[in-house]
């Protein structure tokens, strides 16, 4: 089995947000992916001490532990128990009914002999490809949906949208945001490799559109996921205008794990 991984922070001078991970249980019999994208607070208070990567590297391996220690328990389940496990571990001395409380973005799949199991929460990336080569994209667009006008400020949104009916949902202190989640279950027989990536990493297709999803998974598969945060990079510095990326980051933390089973 192949599996790659890159991740990379938007700035060099601040730490990465993101969390990757790939399990492989010592049975030799299936594995597990774990990719987290810390949401980057605005100025201003979070009601925490702690920093965004604390938050990920908390739930991140406390997730990469559940999905392989637990393989029965399906991934709902487990990203209800390491959100409450990471809860606890701050419980007391941070404010976690904060809207900007710490969060992240989440994508997990597991596989064994017989089945892949999935889940998205928000706006990373899962990537299938089948045995025949078409590929596709797992989402929780939630947010893209949402018109412009709503995201106009953060305060707005945090007020309106954020782990709110009608908006949008993030893995932060509350275990039954689980239940928000795109998930599902395929036979192992459809799956012939995976791709998770964080919004960082999908910029080539969902902003700059260099191509869709199967060009962006050709390209993973054949020059592997460093190549292309690579590219993503150049073309993040070729738009010096902003026609692209619009009121986004200029550079952002982008992850990508790369699983062939």
């Amino acid at each position: 089995m192949r599996t790659e991984l890159a991740s990379e922070p938007g700035d060099a001078d601040r730490p990465n947000e993101d969390f990757a991970s790939v399990g492989l249980p010592a049975s030799g019999q299936g594995g597990s992916v774990v990719v987290l994208d810390g949401v980057t607070p605005p100025k201003g208070g979070t009601g925490c001490l702690h920093s965004v990567p604390w938050f990920t590297a908390r739930l991140g391996g406390a997730l990469t532990e559940l999905t392989v220690s637990l393989p029965d328990v399906p991934l709902l389940d487990a990203l209800s128990r390491a959100i409450a496990r990471t809860a606890e571990a701050h419980a007391e001395t941070c404010d976690l009914s904060h809207p900007r409380t710490p969060q992240a973005t989440v994508v997990l799949a597991r596989w064994n002999p017989a089945t892949v199991e999935y889940l998205v929460l928000s706006d990373s990336a899962l990537l299938l490809e089948s045995p025949d080569g078409a590929v596709t994209a797992l989402l929780d667009d939630r947010l893209a949906r949402l018109p412009r006008s709503a995201l106009a400020t953060d305060a707005l949104v945090d007020a309106m949208l954020r782990n709110k009916e009608g908006g949008f949902f993030t893995a932060a202190a509350d275990p039954a945001v689980a239940r928000r989640a795109v998930t599902g279950t395929l036979p192992r027989r459809e799956v012939r490799a995976l791709a998770a990536l964080t919004d960082g990493a999908t910029r080539w297709v969902e902003k700059f559109q260099e191509g869709d999803w199967a060009d962006c998974f050709r390209l993973l598969r054949k020059e592997g996921p460093q190549a292309l945060v690579d590219r993503v990079r150049t073309l993040e510095r070729a738009d010096s205008a902003a026609t692209f990326l619009g009121r986004g980051k200029r550079h952002d933390d982008a992850t990508v794990v790369y699983a062939e089973l």
